[in-house]
């Protein structure tokens, strides 16, 4: 006699029940999405989340904008320079330490701002989803996210 009743059993390794896979492919997805949108304004995502971080306050640091992506200051600077040559950014040394770079937006890439405001629309249109279904996810990935970065 065959018991249909049984629950199917949980795999934990399966691909589909992994939660960093399902992050990982929304990513790149997203990234993709982004694309197309970002080639209009002549960046790359990466250059795109720095110039956020410098629309939102100018003046800051490699260091502090390092710290405000979650990644290596070694691996922004490449990054900077191509906006300095793009000359949305200025880069320059700090007067009371040499080593500390401090990153500031030209007019142009302050310009850039006012063209970058279409994008948000675009992704949430293609995320067919609400605004504030977005925003509660938001939330759930910067808990989640906090939960991580506390973990290590």
């Amino acid at each position: 006699m065959n018991d249909t009743s049984k629950a199917p059993v949980y795999d934990e390794l399966l691909l589909d029940n992994q939660v960093c896979f399902a992050l990982h492919s929304t990513s790149l997805l997203m990234t993709k999405v982004y694309k197309p949108l970002l080639q209009a304004l002549g960046l790359t995502y990466p250059q795109y989340l720095a110039m956020l971080v410098l629309w939102e306050q100018d003046g800051l640091t490699v260091g502090e904008i390092s710290h405000r992506l979650l990644t290596d200051p070694g691996s922004l600077t490449p990054l900077l320079k191509r906006l300095e040559a793009e000359g949305l950014l200025k880069r320059t040394r700090s007067r009371e330490d040499e080593r500390v770079v401090i990153v500031q937006l030209t007019a142009q890439g302050r310009a850039l701002q006012a063209q970058a405001r279409s994008i948000p629309p675009c992704i949430l249109g293609a995320s067919g989803h609400s605004l504030e279904r977005l925003q509660r996810l938001q939330a759930e990935l910067l808990a989640l996210r906090d939960n991580l970065q506390n973990s290590l």
